[in-house]
C-alpha cells in the first residue's frame, strides 16, 4: 500500500484515539458535574464530589484541545466544512463548557445556598450539555450531514440547527451521557466514601444499564438505516479533492464492513461484556476495575462507529458523492508524516504525567477534609 494512504489511515485510528481519550477522561468529569446534586445531598457532600475531580478536570480538557487540533492539521477539510456548517452547535458546546470553570472557581465564593444551588445546576448543564451534543455530532456522522461543494472546493451546509438534533442523534448523545456518568460514577466510588460512594456505586449501575439499553436500540436503528457506499472514482493515494468519486445511499449499508470482517463484531460485544462486568465489579468494591472497563467500553462504542463508516469520515446527505472520507479529505503526505513523528514524541509525554499527577493526587476526599482545607474548591 502507499505510504499515504497509510498515514491516512493510521491518523484516521489516532482521531479514534484521541476521540477515546476524549470520552473517558473529559466524559468522566462531566459526568461527575452532571450527577453533583444527586451524587451531594448537602453543601459538605458537593463539595467533596466537586473536589474529586478538582486536580483534573482541567488538565482532562488536553483530550478536547488534542481532539479539535488532530481535525485541523490531519483532516483540514472535515474542520473546515464541520466548523462553518455546525457554528451554532460549537457555540452552544462552547458557551456550556465556559461557564464550568466559572462554577468550580465561584460556587464557593459566597455562603449563599441559593447562590451555591445556581452554580450546581450550571455545573449539571457543562456536564450533561457537552456530553449530549458529543454523542449527537457521532450519531450525525451514521444519519449524514446536509452539506455540499461547489466546484471551487466552498462548502455550503442546507440544514438546520433543528435538524441535527434529530431523534437519532439525540438517542446517541443519549448513550454518550450515559457512558459519562458510568465513568463519573467509578471515579467518585475511587475517591469517596459512605453514602457517597454508595450513591456513586448506584449510579454506575443504572448508567451502565441504561447505556446498554441505549446501545441496542442505536444498532437496530443502524441495521434499519440508510448508508454510504463507494461506488467509484475514490483514489486512497489521491488528493484531499472529494469531487472525483460517486457515492450511493443502500439500506444496511454501515454493517457491510462487519459482514466482510466478522471480526469487527469484537467490539460492540466489548461494550456489553466491560458494562456487565463493571457494573459487577462495583458491587464487589472493586471500583478501579469498574473505571478501567469503562474505558473498554469507550473504545467498543467508538470502534464501533469507526468500524462501520470506514472509510466515510464525514457523510454528506446533500450530494452522496461529495461525502469526506478517509482517501479524500487529509492533509499533504508530508503533513501527516511531520504530525505523527511529534505524536510519537508528545503523546506519551501526556499519558505519562497525567498517569502521575493522578497517582500523586490518588486517595479519599471527605466533607471533613474538604472543610478544613482552605485552597479545597
Amino acid at each position: 500500500m502507499d505510504l499515504y494512504a497509510i498515514l491516512k489511515i493510521t491518523w484516521w485510528a489516532l482521531l479514534g484515539i484521541l476521540l477515546t481519550g476524549l470520552g473517558v477522561m473529559v466524559g468522566m468529569d462531566m459526568g461527575v458535574g452532571a450527577s453533583l446534586r444527586y451524587l451531594g445531598r448537602s453543601d459538605g457532600e458537593r463539595r467533596a464530589v466537586i473536589n474529586m475531580i478538582a486536580p483534573h478536570w482541567d488538565g482532562n480538557q488536553v483530550w478536547f484541545i488534542l481532539g479539535g487540533g488532530a481535525v485541523f492539521a490531519a483532516w483540514p477539510t472535515i474542520y473546515a466544512t464541520a466548523f462553518s456548517g455546525l457554528y451554532i452547535v460549537m457555540l452552544v458546546l462552547l458557551w456550556s463548557m465556559i461557564v464550568r470553570p466559572l462554577g468550580f472557581e465561584y460556587r464557593s465564593k459566597l455562603p449563599s445556598r441559593r447562590w451555591r444551588g445556581g452554580w450546581d445546576w450550571m455545573l449539571f448543564v457543562s456536564g450533561a450539555v457537552p456530553m449530549v451534543v458529543f454523542g449527537a455530532a457521532m450519531g450525525n456522522m451514521l444519519e449524514g450531514v446536509p452539506f455540499h461543494f461547489t466546484w471551487n472546493m466552498v462548502s455550503y451546509y442546507t440544514g438546520s440547527f433543528i435538524s441535527l438534533f434529530n431523534p437519532f442523534a439525540i438517542l446517541c448523545g443519549l448513550v454518550s451521557l450515559a457512558l459519562a456518568l458510568y465513568q463519573g460514577g467509578a471515579m467518585v466510588m475511587n475517591r469517596g466514601e459512605g453514602v457517597i460512594r454508595e450513591r456513586a456505586r448506584r449510579q454506575l449501575t443504572v448508567a451502565g444499564l441504561a447505556a446498554l439499553g441505549l446501545f441496542t436500540v442505536c444498532g437496530v436503528w443502524v441495521w434499519r438505516m440508510a448508508g454510504y457506499v463507494i461506488t467509484g472514482g475514490a483514489d486512497p493515494a489521491g488528493p484531499a479533492i472529494p469531487l472525483h468519486k460517486t457515492v450511493a445511499v443502500v439500506s444496511g449499508a454501515w454493517l457491510h464492513n462487519f459482514q466482510a470482517r466478522p471480526v469487527l463484531w469484537l467490539l460492540p460485544a466489548a461494550v456489553y461484556v466491560a458494562v456487565l462486568l463493571g457494573i459487577a465489579a462495583a458491587r464487589s468494591g472493586r471500583s478501579h476495575v469498574s473505571w478501567w472497563l469503562g474505558v473498554v467500553s469507550w473504545i467498543g462504542t467508538l470502534g464501533t462507529l469507526g468500524a462501520a463508516t470506514f472509510p466515510f469520515m464525514m457523510p454528506s446527505s446533500s450530494n452522496p458523492s461529495q461525502s469526506l472520507t478517509v482517501w479524500d479529505a487529509s492533509s499533504s503526505r508530508s503533513t501527516l508524516l511531520w504530525m505523527l513523528g511529534w505524536s510519537v514524541v508528545f503523546v506519551p509525554i501526556i499519558l505519562t504525567y497525567t498517569s502521575w499527577a493522578f497517582w500523586v493526587m490518588r486517595g479519599k476526599v471527605t466533607p471533613e477534609k474538604v472543610e478544613q482545607d482552605e485552597h479545597a474548591y
